[in-house]
């Protein structure tokens, strides 16, 4: 905020200081009228917002799975999933990349993934990857764990599935988890850099985090603009984590509860 707020004359002092000489307000719409922010702003949240959905959705039917049902191979499976937590991100950015790239029927593909580029340069492209983790099973498997077995077997007396017991018992209990989860994986995916990076090809599809590149070439960087937008980027985080504050710590504590 303070570089923000600054010209470039001051940047380049020998001594530093928080506060500017004059508060230079003008660094934000001058930040702002590099590049088209209103497309960058929307393809963003909307990769941000179904990703969240989308993760809350698959997480929490996982995470309920391996801690509320029953089946063969239940805690070798999990000890599979969580082995995702082990694996860099970079080492699975090439078999993704390959994988979205043949997707069939997407992106001018044939049946086989050939003669197009599939997903590449796409919202889903963008959004897949981070649909499914370790980190949000684990998280709603250990907040299920906390549950009474009393309480399946009251919903299985009152003639409720499976399906029933986790639509209208376990998701309406979920909410700190969820918090929890919203806060941690919007934060990822907003600030993710590396993948947009490399499966987006044009302008269209570029994310707030690759339009702050607008500010920089080769020799010179424009800190008092890049400061500026950058501080501009923050601020959707910055309302999804004060929403989602009064959940976020009681979600993380009881997850760890019980293992």
């Amino acid at each position: 905020l303070s570089t923000s707020l600054k010209n470039m004359a001051e940047l380049q002092r020998p001594v530093f200081s928080i506060l500017p000489d004059i508060l230079r307000f003008d660094n934000y719409p001058k930040a702002m009228a590099r590049g088209n922010w209103g497309l960058y702003f929307w393809n963003s949240i909307y990769v941000t917002f179904w990703t969240v959905v989308l993760s809350l959705l698959f997480n929490s039917m996982a995470g309920f799975a391996f801690a509320r049902l029953e089946f063969k191979f239940r805690e070798i499976l999990f000890i599979i999933s969580l082995i995702g937590l082990m694996i860099p991100p970079q080492v699975n950015m090439l078999p993704i990349y390959v994988i979205l790239k043949y997707i069939p029927f997407a992106g001018g593909n044939d049946w086989l993934g050939r003669d197009g580029i599939g997903w590449l340069n796409s919202y889903w492209g963008l959004i897949a990857p981070y649909v499914a983790g370790s980190f949000g099973v684990f998280l709603f498997r250990q907040f299920y764990l906390t549950f009474p077995r009393a309480l399946d077997d009251a919903a299985v007396i009152d003639g409720m599935n499976t399906f029933q017991r986790f639509i209208l018992i376990y998701i309406p209990l979920s909410k700190p988890v969820m918090a929890s989860l919203v806060a941690l994986k919007a934060t990822h995916t907003w600030n993710e850099y590396t993948w947009p990076l490399i499966i987006t090809m044009t302008e269209e599809m570029r994310t707030v985090q690759l339009a702050l590149s607008l500010y920089k070439d080769e020799y010179t960087i424009e800190w008092e603009l890049l400061m500026a937008a950058t501080a501009v980027t923050i601020i959707p985080l910055l309302i999804v984590f004060f929403c989602a504050q009064k959940y976020f710590v009681e979600g993380i504590v009881t997850s760890g509860i019980k293992g």
